[in-house]
């Protein structure tokens, strides 16, 4: 009488037991799935940093543009075409 008991109140008290071995057993794979997103750049994440990096080196360019320009209106005999920062190339071009 007593197995017929306890074989009928093993499900109700092993299914708490049932869910926690599952989150223990699938908790490596979580943690791993979880450090490979922190470590890799989606394509979108990849865009916008670019998009930034781009909106950044233009910025720069302009401000060097424009000092430029202001040095040539202060002295025009020592103008002569820009030849700094260009957006988008790299110093070695």
């Amino acid at each position: 009488m007593r197995k017929i008991v306890l074989v009928a109140l093993l499900p109700l008290l092993a299914g708490g037991c049932i869910s926690t071995v599952g989150k223990v057993v699938t908790a490596p794979v979580r943690i791993v799935s979880k450090g490979v997103d922190w470590t890799t750049t989606s394509q979108s994440e990849a865009d916008r940093n670019y998009g930034k990096k781009m909106r950044k080196a233009e910025e720069r360019e302009g401000k060097e543009r424009k000092a430029a320009e202001k040095a040539c209106r202060k002295n025009p005999d020592d103008c002569r075409p820009y030849d700094g920062y260009r957006a988008g190339q790299s110093r070695d071009d």
